[in-house]
């Protein structure tokens, strides 16, 4: 009888390794361009994950194939919309070392650095991605918004007035100016051309939020509302947007409100820091 018992269990075990064997080469026997159209059905059913796995898989079956790069992009930017941010730059990276030139690459692990608050290496993308595509609007405005964050006006200026070289009508053009100018202290000159801009495009939130944020460091604390009250009446408003409405509730006495905000802005992956010192002054 046991004998029998562990002759059972060794059959058991064979087959039990049998089909991991079989169901292995099953895997291996998909080739790369069925891994490829996999991970775009998974993609149309939003199934992230499972599209992050079919192209590792994709690139583990040809993994000298001149065209990763591509799936090493795609795969990054799935990362990055599953807030593996890491893994992403990972990505990204890895791409660029098959394909150093690539626009989208370059552009991509830019703004991701911009995301993790490393503004010199994101403009050191930058720099490389105009030297390839030296009249890249996106990049040009990118680049001169860290240029403000890290006040380097001079250099901001300059990307900012390229792009009104490209195209006097630009209004990233003109919005850049704005945001340098408020940078700058030169509030009256900045509202002038926020208050141009949303004459011409007046159902574009992102410019009310933006002139709210320049009312409020002007202490006009009631416009800065009204101007918020638009962006959360037709706009989609984002994690900043509460924390500047809650600043502003706040030199309003209105507190309680406030907290709650700064309570939706800390929950849409607002900086928890920035959101802790606020309610700091208020203790």
């Amino acid at each position: 009888m046991f004998n029998q018992y562990i002759l059972q269990l060794i059959m058991n075990r064979f087959i039990s390794l049998f089909v991991l064997v079989l169901f292995s080469l099953s895997l291996s026997a998909q080739s790369y361009d069925e891994w490829v159209n996999k991970s775009f059905d998974q993609l149309d059913n939003k199934e992230l994950e499972a599209a992050v796995e079919s192209l590792k898989s994709a690139m583990r079956v040809e993994p000298g194939n001149p065209q990763n790069f591509l799936l090493l992009t795609n795969l990054g930017t799935l990362q990055r919309r599953l807030g593996q941010k890491k893994e992403a730059l990972i990505s990204y990276s890895a791409g660029l070392g098959i394909h150093p030139k690539s626009i989208a690459l370059l552009e991509n692990r830019a703004s991701l650095y911009s995301e993790l608050n490393e503004p010199e290496k994101a403009i050191n993308d930058y720099d490389f991605l105009l030297i390839e595509s030296p009249q890249h609007p996106e990049a040009l405005y990118c680049r001169g918004l860290l240029y403000v964050q890290l006040k380097n006006f001079i250099a901001a200026q300059g990307d900012f007035d390229e792009l009104l070289e490209q195209n006097e009508k630009s209004v990233r053009a003109r919005l850049g100016h704005a945001i340098l100018e408020r940078s700058r202290g030169n509030y009256i000159a900045s509202q002038k051309i926020y208050d141009y801009l949303i004459g011409k495009l007046p159902n574009n939130y992102v410019l009310y939020a933006g002139r709210a944020e320049l009312f409020f460091l002007m202490g006009k604390n009631a416009r800065a509302m009204g101007d918020m009250n638009r962006v959360f009446t037709s706009g989609k408003p984002e994690a900043y947007d509460y924390f500047l409405r809650g600043k502003i509730k706040l030199a309003q006495y209105e507190r309680e409100s406030a907290q709650v905000d700064f309570a939706k802005a800390k929950e849409l992956g607002y900086d928890t820091e920035a959101i802790e010192e606020v309610l700091m002054r208020i203790k």
